[in-house]
Parts: C-alpha cells; sequence; structure tokens
C-alpha cells in the first residue's frame, strides 16, 4: 500500500474502524498507513485507547474517568483520522478538545499534533458552564492520557497504585502489606488496578463497585480475584485471608458509602482506606446509594438535580465514615479524585482531615521519578518481554523496578496494543529510550515504539487536591509549571504534546501537560529521545527544587541541572541597578 494514498475508506476495509456501529480496533503490523511513523505512531494510539479491550465505553469515545473522551464526536474522530492520513512529514495538526482544526506546515522536527483539552477562562471554569459548551459541541473531557491518547489500559494505573501502596508499605508497615486489609472503591479503568496492586504487596483488598459487569470485567482482565454479592460475605472473606496472610483481591457489589458504613458499624478497623471512583464528576461518575446501577441511570437522566442531591448525601455518608475509620487508625487518604472537595462543599467540614496521596509520594517526585510507558505500535508482545529483560540489565541496583518488572510479567494481560509502564527518574528516561531507539534502528525490535507518561508527574501539573497539594512553598496552585512543561516538550521535539483542564479531580481545580513521542529508529529519533526524555522529567527536579525541597535541589546539583541561583540560594542581589 502507498501510506500517502490512505485513507480511512482503507481502514475501514481492514477492518480497524465500522463506522456504522463505531467499533475501533488496534492497528497492527509493520505497513504504514500515513506518511511516517512519527505520524502512524498517534495514529494507532488513537486506534488503541478506543480498542473495545481497552476503552470503558469505546461506543461513546469514553476511554476511562466516568467521561474522558479521546475525541469529540465520531464527525471529529474521522476528521482527525483523515487528517493525519493526508498530512505530510513537516505538517502539524490542531485538535481543540478532540476536534481537528487545522493543519500548518511548521518543521520535520516539531510535534506532529498539539492539542488543547477543555481549557476555559478561569472565571468560567465550573461543571455548569463547561456542560453548557458541551452541551453545543464546543468542547470536551478529555481527562489526562484519554484525550492525549496515551491510555495503555488498567495496567497505566496499576503501576502507580503499586508505587503508592509500595510507599505506605515502606513508611507505615515495614515494607510489605501483608495480613493488612485495603478497603477501597471503584473498578473502572482507573480504579480497577486497585486489587491488583495490594495483592502485589501481599495484601487482601476489598473494593466496592456499583456496576456488576465492571467487577466481571477486572476478574476476566486479571485485576481482580472474586466477586461477592454481598457486603458482610465479602468482609468475611477479606478478614480470614487477611489472617491466613494470603494475598487476595475481593471485588463487592456494593456502594462504597455502603461498605465503608457497615465495617464502623461492625467495628471492623482496616489497615487501609482510600476510594477511586470518578468522584469528581458527581453526574456520572459517583452512585447514589439505595438504589442499583440500572435504577440510578434512569434516575440522572429523569430527575438530574435530584439524582446529584442523592450523590452528595452519599458522599457525606461516604466521608464521614473514612474519618472514623481514621480516628480508630487506619491509614485513610484520598487518592486524588476530589472526593473530600465533594464532601466538604456536602456539609463534612472536616473532609480535608483526610490527607492527600501525596504525602507518600512527594519524595518520589523530587527526583523527576514518576509513570514512564511504552507501547509496540506494531502490536508484538515479545518486544514487550525484551524489552523488560533490558530495563532490568540496565538498572539492576533498583530492586523495586525488579520487582514491579517480575509482578508485571506474571500478572498483567496486555489490553489493545501490548505495553509496559515503571517509574523512572530523571538521568534514566533518557538512558533507556534512547536505547529502545537503538533496538528498533538494529532490528531487534520488531518495530517502532511509542513512549510517554501518565501524568501523575513531578512537573507537568498544577492539581492542589492532587500532585501539588501542600507544596512546601505554597504554590499549590500556580499553573506556570504544566505551561511551561508543554512549551518544553514542544521545542525539545515530542511527536505530540497535550495540555489539558480539569484532569483526575474535575473542572477548575488543576491543569496537566502529557507528550507522546515515536521512537523509530533513526539518527533524528534518537536525538529526541535525548532533549524530551532529559527535559520532561528535569522540570520535575527544577519544579521541586524551586519550591525548597532539599532532595530535588541535591539532584540538581549533582547532575548537573541548571537552575539560575541556585549556586546562592536565590538570596543574592546585584547591586547598583
Amino acid at each position: 500500500m502507498n501510506p500517502s494514498k490512505s485513507t480511512l475508506d482503507d481502514l475501514i476495509d481492514e477492518g480497524y474502524y465500522d463506522p456504522h456501529i463505531h467499533r475501533v480496533s488496534a492497528i497492527r503490523g509493520t505497513e504504514l498507513h500515513a506518511s511516517n511513523w512519527q505520524i502512524e505512531g498517534p495514529l494507532r494510539m488513537l486506534f488503541h485507547v478506543l480498542d473495545e479491550n481497552v476503552a470503558k465505553d469505546p461506543r461513546n469515545l469514553v476511554v476511562y474517568g466516568g467521561s474522558g473522551k479521546a475525541a469529540r464526536s465520531w464527525e471529529a474522530f474521522e476528521n482527525i483520522v483523515d487528517s493525519l492520513l493526508a498530512m505530510r512529514p513537516d505538517d502539524t495538526l490542531l485538535i481543540q478538545s478532540g476536534k481537528a482544526v487545522g493543519v500548518f506546515t511548521t518543521d520535520a522536527r516539531s510535534p506532529r499534533i498539539l492539542m488543547s483539552n477543555a481549557v476555559i477562562v478561569p472565571a468560567w471554569a465550573n461543571w455548569d458552564y463547561f456542560r453548557q459548551l458541551e452541551s453545543k459541541g464546543l468542547t470536551m473531557y478529555g481527562q489526562m492520557t484519554a484525550g492525549s491518547w496515551a491510555y495503555i489500559g488498567t495496567q497505566g494505573i496499576l503501576q502507580g497504585t503499586y508505587e503508592e501502596f509500595g510507599a505506605i508499605a515502606d513508611q507505615r508497615f515495614d515494607g510489605t502489606l501483608k495480613r493488612r486489609l485495603v478497603v477501597t472503591a471503584g473498578l473502572g479503568e482507573m480504579g480497577g488496578a486497585q486489587p491488583l496492586a495490594v495483592k502485589m504487596h501481599g495484601g487482601v483488598a476489598l473494593v466496592a463497585d456499583v456496576d456488576s459487569a465492571q467487577i466481571d470485567k477486572k476478574i476476566r482482565q486479571g485485576y481482580l480475584d472474586e466477586r461477592c454479592e454481598s457486603i458482610d460475605q465479602a468482609v468475611q472473606r477479606a478478614l480470614a485471608a487477611k489472617d491466613r496472610g494470603q494475598p487476595l483481591s475481593i471485588g463487592v457489589l456494593a456502594n462504597a458509602a455502603d461498605v465503608c458504613t457497615y465495617i464502623v458499624r461492625e467495628r471492623v478497623v482496616p489497615d487501609v482506606v482510600t476510594d477511586q471512583t470518578a468522584a469528581h464528576d458527581l453526574l456520572y461518575g459517583y452512585y447514589p446509594s439505595g438504589v442499583d446501577k440500572a435504577k440510578a441511570d434512569f434516575w440522572r437522566s429523569a430527575d438530574p438535580e435530584g439524582y446529584l442531591a442523592g450523590v452528595r448525601e452519599t458522599m457525606r455518608q461516604h466521608v464521614t465514615a473514612m474519618l472514623r475509620l481514621m480516628d480508630e487508625g487506619a491509614v485513610v487518604f484520598d487518592y486524588g479524585n476530589n472526593l473530600r472537595a465533594q464532601a466538604k462543599e456536602a456539609g463534612v467540614d472536616d473532609a480535608f482531615r483526610i490527607p492527600g496521596q501525596m504525602v507518600f509520594m512527594r519524595p518520589l517526585f523530587e527526583e523527576g521519578r514518576g509513570p514512564f510507558r511504552w507501547t509496540s505500535l506494531v502490536g508484538e508482545e515479545e518486544d514487550i518481554r525484551l524489552l523488560d529483560e533490558e530495563l532490568l540489565t540496565m538498572f539492576p541496583q533498583n530492586q523495586k523496578l525488579e520487582k514491579w518488572i517480575q509482578n508485571a510479567s506474571k500478572f498483567v494481560k496486555f489490553q489493545g496494543l501490548p505495553s509496559r509502564v515503571c517509574w523512572l527518574g530523571y538521568g534514566e528516561r533518557d538512558r533507556f529510550g534512547t536505547r529502545i531507539n537503538q533496538l528498533v534502528n538494529t532490528g531487534e525490535l520488531s518495530g517502532p515504539v511509542w513512549v510517554g507518561r501518565d501524568h501523575l508527574d513531578a512537573g507537568s501539573v498544577a492539581s492542589p487536591y492532587r500532585e501539588t497539594e501542600n507544596m512546601l512553598d505554597g504554590s499549590d496552585a500556580v499553573g506556570d509549571w504544566p505551561v511551561l512543561n508543554a512549551l518544553l516538550n514542544a521545542v525539545s521535539g515530542a511527536t505530540w504534546v497535550a495540555f489539558h483542564h480539569g484532569g483526575g479531580v474535575g473542572i477548575g481545580l488543576s491543569l496537566h501537560a502529557g507528550f507522546g513521542l515515536v521512537l523509530d529508529g533513526s539518527e533524528d529519533s534518537a536525538s529526541r529521545a535525548k532533549r524530551v526524555l532529559t527535559a520532561d522529567p528535569g522540570l520535575g527536579v527544577v519544579r521541586h527544587a524551586d519550591a525548597g525541597y532539599r532532595r530535588a535541589r541535591e539532584l540538581a546539583a549533582e547532575k548537573g541541572v541548571r537552575i539560575p541561583g541556585a549556586d546562592s540560594g536565590g538570596s543574592r542581589h546585584r547591586q547598583g541597578l
């Protein structure tokens, strides 16, 4: 096939897209459809995130997180695909909240795509106004890795969740969750990582969800061991496994608030309590107690205001129970889904007594450490296994990394294009990225590889209820850093760069930047990898050093990260100017 002649009809004929039922399948193989791999890569990642084995609700373009979408509409999806297939190697496509709006000739070294999702002028940045714009077809909620086509299935959040629970185990439980009970909720495309992450650390996970199909899906995917139909049965199963020291994950068909209220009443004190429902989205991400999912869905459409009142009351009960458990000695934390703020608005005045997840994760961010991920763009699983081995060879002293790779290779089932993720820091990502590119060049890998990261990141975020909560210098809400990150990644040569508003915690509460980089084995790709994968985590070090974190300042000095005024601690002032 001549790449310059490929069209959407060709992809339809090849079975990758069915416009009649809006079914998308991940594109595999080495045959190009676009002008080169720098354009083919994002095309394939778009199809990958909407594959039915990856996305939460692919027929409605929803990838994860309540309503996080990959494109604004099916018409917008098709226009994006048409644009990518028609682009020249020096073109740049602009995407405004899930809609292609222009193609400009820039430079072959420039990003092939620049995208901005759900960004609203601050005084108007609230859910009500966003919903008005959305209803008019003027914007789209892209979450983070949904709207930037960087989602790799539940594994993507699994590794971050694994790191979170690992940090809790290290700081509170002598390095293990064995004989520990974790109670939480949410088995969606993000929260569904929790049970396996807990099990990998030797613990017992009891996870509530109101969606029976979602529980069964996570069992099929290997992220969850079993299900219970009643809270009492689930709690007894969990306590018995805890007493035996048996790692186990249990999904219970129940509302999160009902589970927490039950264990308070029964005087059961879990070791860890959190929540990963999509609580940031009151309308679609959290369910009221007292009704099953089908009735709740009907209630939402028939009486949205009454439904929201039910949701708020349930959140009030939920967080009140979590506070009781915290007072009884459980380690309780907010996972960054904005549950505390929602509960406070519902009347729980002391909701923010519950700490955020960064109380455990901040030391990792000080080193520019975060979730680095990669995907075989040709769909070759063996390439991921080869890179697992390469990673362990390159970083033999990192025992936590070794443990993660062993667990991931054993437990994780690939969704869509085969992928892997691990946490790497400043000075490590560029080394591994350039090595991946070398292996593509020599033919040891079957084809090009996409690399990127989650937005749970050290330097690309302003999210005062999540990643930037309680910054040392009080800069929690300073939004310059994600803007700088997007600009820096663009000029460094990322294949595509995305800027998002509202991801994770909701409209008005966060700004994030993300990127994608296609490693095609070329010298140009090697140069891009060195620049982007140094600059991106480097900004995390700079951001934390600027905020006054000692380890970040030490690392900057050790690694030669240039920070103006660092030698004098920022206290020197020129005289006579």
